[in-house]
């Protein structure tokens, strides 16, 4: 089994589920089109135009959020998780689309491995370095010299081709360089307190499982609100 495997056993019949992007999340949303095509009923709603691609290739439903009133389950990846169970978000720009639909979701489960399991689970996050703040475009110096007052230099993540990354939302994504973070709800608030800063990839207190796929082995880590 995988962690993916062990992810669509979240589902149930006539669910509503919310679709991460990246790797982990492709590959969820493979094995939940096999489900589909079984005949599991779901409704998705797409956390990017990606992720909505791939689905609606695969014959899975989409909706959007003005079409449901609540989302039962999502299913992201994670770039770091600590061992409460907060993450950071964000390495592949979609972290602002991720956490509004995490929030609309009942229960929020993320998927680590099986490539870089063990450099995702951190003692402490910000081990890696990395903190994405998407910005409007407008504010991004004002936003970077903000930063930079913190102690958290940035640079506008690039394309391969060098050109500006932007969001699906339209918005340059600043990848700014952190150390060990002592108190990461704190800094989500001093950082989305800034003018311009659209969302960071601090997700805290969201997760209620973490599905770890180390190998062969898969482990689920999860809050006891979860059953």
């Amino acid at each position: 089994m995988t962690n993916t495997d062990k992810a669509v056993d979240f589902v149930a019949h006539g669910m509503t589920v919310g679709l991460g992007s990246g790797r982990a999340a492709e590959r969820f949303i493979r094995t939940l089109a096999e489900r589909a095509k079984a005949g599991l009923h779901v409704r998705c709603v797409a956390t990017s135009k990606k992720s909505g691609d791939l689905a609606a290739s695969l014959g899975l439903h989409l909706v959007t959020l003005d079409e449901v009133a609540h989302l039962d389950l999502a299913v992201d990846g994670a770039d770091e998780v600590d061992p409460h169970l907060n993450l950071i978000k964000g390495y592949g720009l979609a972290h602002v689309r991720e956490k509004v639909v995490a929030s609309a979701s009942r229960r929020f489960v993320i998927l680590i491995g099986p490539e870089g399991a063990k450099e995702k689970l951190v003692p402490i996050l910000g081990t890696r370095g990395r903190l994405p703040v998407e910005v409007l475009a407008f504010g991004l110096p004002v936003c970077r010299a903000k930063l930079e007052e913190m102690g958290m230099a940035s640079v506008p993540m690039t394309r391969a081709d060098g050109e500006p990354a932007l969001s699906d939302n339209g918005n340059p994504v600043l990848d700014c360089r952190v150390g060990p973070i002592a108190d990461p709800a704190a800094l989500e608030r001093k950082v989305a307190a800034i003018p311009g800063v659209v969302g960071t990839g601090l997700f805290i207190g969201m997760a209620d499982a973490v599905i770890i796929q180390n190998g062969t082995e898969v482990e689920v880590r999860q809050r006891p609100a979860l059953r």
